[in-house]
């Protein structure tokens, strides 16, 4: 019989295996990695205010991952070329990068209705605000250790 933990673990690694197969797949129409569109909304979203080093921070991604995303927009000109010091700059979407960014966001939108269905606008707020304490407990609980009970 499964448990709260299998349950939870399996719905949680079939969301996210699901989600990446989706965004792989719709990112490979311009060249780019399925983990690369999450990286355009994110700077799409915080145009010019946000540094590699943060958006590394709120996609939860390696550095080097996030430094090897921008390389490959720039050569795509998605990014436009950095001015100053590479590593306290704001990296900027080109008129290219932000009608790619807004396309992503649309199948995004798209993906995220189809799986949604059967799901009320209640529903929706109370997944996302347990999803939400559950991310924020967890985090505690990986920086201040597991408590014993």
């Amino acid at each position: 019989m499964e448990n709260r933990f299998e349950h939870f673990s399996l719905d949680i690694f079939n969301i996210s295996r699901y989600w990446n197969k989706i965004a792989t797949d719709e990112m490979k129409k311009y060249g780019l990695r399925g983990t690369h569109a999450l990286y355009l909304l994110m700077l799409d979203g915080y145009e010019g205010e946000i540094t590699a080093a943060r958006l590394a921070d709120l996609c939860q991604r390696d550095k080097a991952d996030v430094s090897r995303a921008l390389a490959d927009f720039q050569k795509k000109g998605i990014l436009e070329p950095y001015s100053g010091p590479r590593y306290r700059a704001t990296p900027k979407l080109t008129p290219l990068g932000r009608t790619i960014a807004s396309q992503i966001r649309a199948r995004a939108a798209v993906a995220l209705d189809l799986a949604g269905q059967g799901i009320t606008e209640e529903m929706r707020e109370n997944m996302y605000h347990c999803l939400d304490l559950i991310a924020a407990n967890m985090r505690g609980i990986c920086e201040e250790g597991l408590m014993d009970q």
